[in-house]
């Protein structure tokens, strides 16, 4: 019976002030809440920063009836051969869509398609490289059989 009473009396004199205790609780509770505030707010500055450099890298293409491209072989990754080009082509432009849905039609075989603008690069001859800036053309100078032109 007394080794029961000292510990509860041990028990009263830690919580004495159960008050005090509670305000100490909600002090740390809202410490605790700004912080996750805090980290919160840094997140959506990193995701802004982000998408801003993203979206300067973009570059917007245009593509006008009747002239050259290069279409992208995306199925090229299911097959070995790294050294395989994965462009294809040339295509001439018969018709743009608005939702850069674009109409080529292949120059050996006369066949028509549709296909997604974003998987096309412009074809650029001779004359086309030398109206274009220098730091440009080492971009467009690889053909895509592999051989530099």
């Amino acid at each position: 019976m007394e080794l029961a009473h000292r510990a509860l009396w041990a028990i009263k004199n830690v919580n004495m002030d159960y008050n005090e205790a509670g305000e100490l609780r909600k002090l740390k509770l809202n410490e605790l809440e700004e912080i996750r505030d805090e980290a919160y707010e840094c997140a959506l500055n990193y995701k802004e920063k982000l998408k801003r450099v993203h979206d300067a890298k973009i570059r917007k293409r245009t593509f006008e009836v009747r002239k050259k491209v290069w279409l992208n072989n995306s199925r090229l990754k299911l097959f070995s051969g790294k050294l395989k080009s994965k462009w294809m082509g040339p295509y001439i432009i018969t018709r743009v869509g608005r939702f850069v849905d674009v109409e080529i039609e292949d120059m050996q075989s006369q066949v028509k398609q549709i296909m997604n603008g974003h998987r096309f690069k412009p074809y650029l001859e001779g004359k086309d490289l030398n109206m274009l800036d220098d730091d440009k053309v080492s971009f467009y100078l690889s053909s895509p059989d592999g051989a530099t032109a």
